[in-house]
C-alpha cells in the first residue's frame, strides 16, 4: 500500500494482520461513536419535552461534546498522530479540551441534581433553562478561551496556565468524587422518604444517570490522568509510537461512545425520542397503529359490503 501520498501516514503500515485489525477498530469506534452521539444530540434538539428539562441539557452539551470526540478519533487513532507531550502531528491540544468540557458539565450536572433533589424550593426559583444553558456555554467559552490565552502568551506563561489547569482538573475531580458519594447517598435516604409518583421517578432516573456516568468517566479516563499528573511531576514518558497503539488513550477515547449509550440505557423517555425522531426516519419504518388502522378500515368495508348483500 503507497502511503507517500498522504502529507501524514497512517498509524499503522499494514505489515501484519493485527495493522488491519487495529485500523477496523479505530474506524468502528470513530463511526459507532458518531452515530450514537449525534443521534443522542439530534434526538434532545428535536423534542420538545426533552430540550424544556434541565437535565437533558446537559446531556445535550455532552452529547455534542461526545460527538466531536468521535469525529477526532478518525484523525487522532487513524493517522500517526502522538495528542500530549511529546506531541506528533498534534491537534494543540483541541482535542484533549474536549475533556475539559465534559468534566466541568459533569460537575455542573451533579450540583444540578443535588440542588433538585435536596433544595427543591431554591431549586425552582433560581435555576431555569436559560440558567443552565448559560452554564454550559460557559463550559466551552472557560475552556477553549482558557486555550486560547495559553497558544497566544509566551512560553513561560504558558507553561504557568497548563501547571494551573492541572490543579484545577484534581480539584475538580476531587469535587466530582464527592459530589459522586453524596448524591448516592441522597438516592438511598432523600428519595425513599419522598411519595411514590412520576417526579420521584424521574429524580431517580436522573441521579442514576449522573451517578453511572461520573463513574464510568473516572473509570476510563482514570489512568491516562494519573498518567499525565505522574509524567509532569516526574519528567519521564513511555516512548509509544502513536496514540493508535497506546492503551490509555484508547481506554479514554472509549469513554465518547460509553457516555451516551449510558443515557440511552438509562433513560425510557430519551431512548424513545431518539427512536422517534431519528432512527425510525432513517429506517424508514412505519408506525405499527398505521397499519393497524389500514387493517380495521379493510374489515369495517367489509362488514359493510355483507351487510348492504343482506339487505
Amino acid at each position: 500500500m503507497n502511503l507517500s501520498s498522504t502529507p501524514i501516514p497512517l498509524c499503522v503500515d499494514f505489515s501484519s494482520p493485527g495493522d488491519y485489525f487495529l485500523f477496523i477498530f479505530h474506524l468502528c469506534a470513530g463511526v459507532s461513536t458518531v452515530l450514537v452521539a449525534g443521534s443522542v444530540a439530534l434526538g434532545i434538539i428535536r423534542t420538545r419535552a426533552l430540550v424544556r428539562q434541565n437535565r437533558f441539557l446537559f446531556m445535550l452539551n455532552t452529547s455534542i461534546c461526545d460527538t466531536m470526540s468521535g469525529c477526532g478519533i478518525f484523525y487522532q487513532f487513524l493517522f500517526d498522530v502522538r495528542v500530549g507531550f511529546p506531541s506528533k502531528n498534534g491537534t494543540y491540544y483541541i482535542l484533549p479540551s474536549l475533556l475539559g468540557v465534559n468534566i466541568m458539565t459533569f460537575l455542573f450536572a451533579q450540583f444540578d441534581r443535588y440542588f433538585a433533589v435536596c433544595h427543591p424550593f431554591f431549586y425552582g426559583r433560581f435555576i431555569n433553562t436559560r440558567v443552565v444553558i448559560c452554564v454550559n456555554v460557559y463550559s466551552w467559552v472557560h475552556v477553549f478561551g482558557q486555550l486560547l490565552i495559553q497558544h497566544m502568551v509566551p512560553l513561560s506563561k504558558a507553561i504557568e496556565i497548563a501547571i494551573y489547569s492541572r490543579i484545577s482538573l484534581l480539584l475538580i475531580i476531587i469535587t466530582k468524587i464527592t459530589m459522586t458519594v453524596k448524591l448516592l447517598i441522597v438516592a438511598k435516604h432523600q428519595l425513599l422518604r419522598e411519595p411514590p409518583g412520576p417526579d420521584r421517578d424521574s429524580k431517580k432516573e436522573s441521579l442514576l444517570i449522573i451517578v453511572l456516568v461520573v463513574v464510568f468517566f473516572l473509570l476510563l479516563w482514570g489512568p491516562s490522568m494519573l498518567y499525565t499528573i505522574l509524567s509532569s511531576l516526574t519528567g519521564k514518558y513511555l516512548d509509544i509510537k502513536n496514540d493508535a497503539v497506546n492503551p490509555m488513550k484508547i481506554l479514554s477515547r472509549s469513554n465518547a461512545l460509553c457516555t451516551p449509550s449510558l443515557y440511552l440505557c438509562a433513560s425510557p423517555a430519551l431512548r424513545a425520542a431518539v427512536w422517534k425522531s431519528v432512527w425510525s426516519k432513517i429506517c424508514c419504518c412505519k408506525r405499527p397503529a398505521r397499519i393497524g388502522s389500514k387493517f380495521d378500515g379493510v374489515k369495517n368495508s367489509n362488514k359493510a359490503e355483507s351487510i348492504s348483500i343482506k339487505l
